[in-house]
């Protein structure tokens, strides 16, 4: 090697190695795109070896790539919590902490529930990423997830968050005006809002076939939010997270014993991350908060 690495090539360089390509390495860095691209030649010539492969789709790392990658996500844990613990002498909780979750459970359940955590740390910074997918810890991407999957390999913390029933709802005024539903059968006569199925986070999603063998989809949607209004407007009828359901008096559960679906919320980190106090604060808050909802969560009541 010519010189000593320097730090601040190695978050060039953890950057473009998660995202691929220069242009979101840059935005996720708040520089220009050259600046990533002249860090990363800047560390090549210091490794004396390419550590990316360029190709018309993006940067792939090459073996050098890979066995330097471990090394500098150790490098990162380790500036991240000496930095945290200089900067926190006074014990208080301060920066950015990024949580990402289903856009239902963000826009409907967490976003009205963060107010007394950050009214306790004033210092504390949440982002909450309201995610149509499931969000991916290993590029860094938040630090924290709620996620229907828990990651199977890695460096992970992982918790069961909590169990969370679907229920089949229908528009109160919509069932009024239509022939009563009694039993699995008597579905048939709906029309049904739905995932888009080649956008499902996971299979298990697929609810309509489980209810009727020949489902009449008349809309879907990647958005959970979006089937509710569907719903509400009298397109027809649509399985949704109780807590969704639990949100709107104008909702009214169809055939609860029969049209229910339990699923699981994980709570993940990366290890990494977790040893960071004011990711250990988000983390302890969100087992505390869901701890006094569960019923919501599981009967879709308050």
């Amino acid at each position: 090697m010519k010189r000593e690495i320097d730090w601040n090539d190695l978050r060039y360089f953890l950057a473009v190695a998660r995202l691929g390509r220069l242009s979101p390495a840059a935005r996720r860095l708040q520089v220009e795109h050259s600046t990533v691209s002249r860090r990363i030649d800047a560390l090549e010539r210091t490794m004396g070896t390419r550590l990316f492969d360029r190709h018309r789709d993006g940067l792939v790392l090459t073996e050098a790539g890979h066995a330097l990658l471990p090394m500098a996500e150790q490098v990162e844990a380790t500036v991240a919590v000496v930095s945290e613990e200089l900067s926190g002498q006074d014990l208080s909780i301060n920066g950015e902490v990024r949580l990402a979750t289903p856009e239902g459970l963000a826009v409907s359940f967490l976003t009205s529930k963060l107010k007394p955590l950050l009214d306790e740390y004033p210092r504390l910074t949440v982002e909450l990423l309201a995610l149509p997918r499931l969000a991916n810890l290993a590029s860094r991407e938040a630090d924290l997830a709620i996620t229907l999957e828990p990651p199977r390999r890695g460096p992970y913390v992982v918790t069961r968050w909590t169990d969370f029933t679907y229920f089949l709802y229908g528009a109160k005024d919509y069932l009024a005006a239509h022939a009563p539903i009694v039993a699995r059968a008597d579905l048939a006569r709906y029309p049904f809002i739905a995932y888009i199925d080649d956008y499902l986070l996971i299979p298990e999603l697929r609810f309509l076939e489980k209810l009727c063998d020949t489902p009449n989809l008349r809309f879907s949607s990647t958005s959970m939010l979006a089937h509710k209004e569907a719903v509400l407007s009298g397109v027809g009828l649509a399985v949704l997270v109780s807590y969704i359901g639990a949100s709107d008096s104008r909702l009214v559960k169809v055939l609860p014993d029969e049209a229910r679906f339990r699923h699981t919320f994980w709570l993940a980190a990366h290890a990494d991350r977790l040893r960071l106090k004011r990711v250990r604060v988000v983390w302890d808050y969100l087992v505390a908060l869901i701890g006094t909802h569960r019923k919501l969560f599981l009967d879709g009541e308050p």
